[in-house]
């Protein structure tokens, strides 16, 4: 007997059994596999995020430069440095981006893992000396202790490097796909840890001010840079955390592959 199918927009029914018809969720699939698939659209992303990183890194010098020709006598101070590294940190990141070729595809794999995720290492230096720099203001404030605060900050990073260090000697040695997502989940963790260090200073620092007088001078703008800088900062180091811990266990959510643009652009522009 001949059989009729009745068509929707994105399945047929033949027999009573649906048959996909390469429309609706197939669709958007298929788009996004001809986006990761295509060498134009690879190209297009990755040197948009080179052109991206590398204003940004721009920005960030200018910014030092201005502060070093106002305030030349006090020296390298805590927001100085913070502008340096973020000046370093988007300059590497720009000239990896550029050379997105030669960087997906070298060998060991190890090497490419250095050379990816050292600009992520020093980006976690740069914002902790944020959370340093607010965590010195609210205990001055405070009138507690803030001796202990610097050493504190010299410790964890050098036991993070450290740490860091031995994960990529244990995957240069033991060629594990363990060791690959070990790494992730260590930077899974480090970003939840950026994350709360920045709710508890931040929050700590905003309520403060808020306590302030109100015709005191500045009071407005620091309370609203602090609450802004504060959501960002933790809501974008929450999004790192989750999207590391899924692409530990699945390979399909991998970044830093040459296949995955749509993913790297998603992923690194929420990492400004």
């Amino acid at each position: 007997m001949a059989w009729t199918p009745l068509r929707t927009k994105s399945f047929v029914v033949k027999d009573g059994e649906i048959i996909d018809n390469g429309g609706g969720v197939g669709v958007l699939f298929n788009w996004w596999d001809d986006i990761e698939e295509s060498e134009q659209w690879q190209r297009g992303i990755y040197y948009a995020l080179c052109a991206s990183y590398a204003l940004v890194s721009f920005i960030t010098l200018v910014q030092l430069l201005r502060i070093q020709l106002r305030v030349p006598e006090y020296g390298w101070t805590t927001q100085k440095v913070f502008h340096l590294m973020n000046f370093i940190v988007n300059g590497l990141r720009s000239v990896l981006f550029g050379l997105y070729k030669s960087v997906f595809l070298i060998r060991p794999k190890v090497l490419h893992m250095v050379l990816m995720e050292l600009p992520t290492l020093l980006f976690f230096s740069t914002y902790t000396l944020l959370v340093l720099f607010w965590a010195e203001i609210y205990h001055q404030a405070r009138s507690l202790p803030t001796n202990k605060l610097r050493p504190a900050y010299y410790v964890i990073n050098g036991l993070i490097y450290i740490i860091q260090v031995c994960i990529w000697i244990f995957i240069r040695s033991s060629r594990s796909p363990v060791a690959v997502e070990t790494a992730k989940l260590f930077f899974s963790v480090i970003s939840f840890s950026v994350a709360l260090g920045f709710l508890i200073y931040g929050g700590r620092l905003f309520v403060m001010l808020r306590h302030f007088p109100i015709e005191s001078r500045g009071r407005q703008k620091k309370l609203y840079e602090v609450g802004f800088v504060t959501g960002i900062c933790c809501t974008c180091f929450l999004i790192r955390c989750v999207m590391l811990a899924f692409s530990a266990f699945d390979k399909d959510t991998d970044f830093d592959i040459l296949d995955h643009p749509i993913l790297n652009l998603i992923y690194y522009l929420r990492s400004w």
